[in-house]
C-alpha cells in the first residue's frame, strides 16, 4: 500500500542556529520511497549524510526569525500487519551476530546495566525468546500510564521504570531496556504510523516509536505502547535510543512555535 507520510515544523531562533534534523524515511527492502519533496521558508540551503546506523541526516542551519519547514512523501509499504513469530528462538549471546552485539549494551536513554537484576526477578521464569520480549511488552502496556507531557527529552528508561508515566517513546526506552538486560538485542525505531485497521477515535497525528528484538535470525518488530500489530509503519531512523535518531537536534535554543505531522493510506487512484 502507499502511505503519505510527512511534517511540518515552525520555528523562531535569535541567531543562526545549526541544526541536524532526520525526518525522511529510510529507503531499504521493506519500504520503497515513491516521491517525496523538502522545502524552508526562507529558502534555506542543505546537506545530507547517513550516520553510523544508516539513517538519513539532514543539515541545515537556521536564520534569525522565523522558519517555516516542510517535509512531504509517498512510500509504498507492505498491506500487511507487522510481521510475528510466536515460535522465534532466543539466540545465545555468544552465537550472536556481530553486527548486534552493540544493541545489548546500556545506552544514554537505556540503563539496561541498572534495570537487570529487577528484569530477571519479572521476567526470568518466562520462556526465552518470543515469549520473554512478548511479556516485556505485556507489563511495559500495563503498568505504565501513557500521558502526554509527563516526560522530558532527557527522561531515562529508569525514570520511566520509577515514574511509571510517559509517552511512546518511554515506552520504546523501557521495552529496549529490559530485553537488553535479559540478553536479548533490542534497538530503538523512530517513525511514522497510520491510523489504519485501529478504531476510532484516533489520538492527534505525530511521530512515533517502538522497538526491534533480535531473535533467532532477524528483527521483529514490537511496539509496547500499542501492544498490537498495526499496519503501514514507515521508518526513519533505528539506534540505540532516542538520542541517535532525534527528530530535530539543535546546536542552540530555537523556539518550537508549532509542529504537525502526518501519516495516511492513499488511495489507489492517487
Amino acid at each position: 500500500m502507499r502511505i503519505r507520510v510527512g511534517c511540518e515544523f515552525d520555528y523562531e531562533s535569535l541567531g543562526p542556529t545549526p541544526t541536524i534534523w532526520q525526518v525522511r524515511p529510510r529507503a531499504e527492502r521493506e519500504q520503497r520511497l515513491l516521491s517525496e519533496s523538502w522545502g524552508t521558508s526562507p529558502s534555506l540551503p542543505w546537506t545530507s549524510y547517513h550516520d553510523a546506523y544508516a539513517n538519513v541526516c539532514d543539515r541545515l542551519t537556521l536564520p534569525p526569525g522565523r522558519t517555516l519547514l516542510r517535509y512531504d512523501a509517498h512510500v509504498e509499504v507492505p498491506g500487511v500487519v507487522d510481521d510475528a513469530d510466536k515460535g522465534a528462538r532466543q539466540v545465545a549471546v555468544e552465537s550472536l551476530p556481530d553486527e548486534t552485539m552493540v544493541f545489548l549494551l546500556a545506552s544514554r536513554f537505556c540503563l539496561s546495566d541498572v534495570l537487570r537484576a529487577p528484569a530477571w526477578d519479572l521476567f526470568g521464569g518466562t520462556e526465552p525468546g518470543w515469549p520473554r520480549v512478548a511479556a516485556v511488552c505485556d507489563w511495559v502496556h500495563e503498568n505504565v500510564l501513557f500521558q502526554v507531557g509527563t516526560s522530558s527529552p532527557i527522561t531515562s528508561a529508569l525514570d520511566v521504570w520509577e515514574q511509571r508515566t510517559g509517552v511512546c517513546r518511554d515506552f520504546a526506552h523501557l521495552g529496549v531496556t529490559l530485553c537488553r538486560s535479559l540478553n536479548i538485542p533490542a534497538r530503538y525505531v523512530f517513525g511514522y504510523l497510520p491510523d489504519i485497521g485501529v478504531p476510532p477515535p484516533y489520538p492527534p497525528m505525530d511521530f512515533c516509536a517502538w522497538f526491534e528484538a533480535y531473535l533467532e535470525d532477524r528483527w521483529w518488530t514490537f511496539d509496547p505502547r500499542n501492544n498490537e500489530r498495526r499496519i503501514g509503519r514507515v521508518v526513519i531512523g533505528r539506534g540505540r535510543d532516542a538520542l541517535d535518531v532525534a527528530m530535530v537536534t539543535a546546536y542552540g535554543a530555537p523556539n518550537l512555535q508549532a509542529m504537525t505531522v502526518w501519516a495516511d493510506e492513499v488511495a489507489d487512484d492517487g
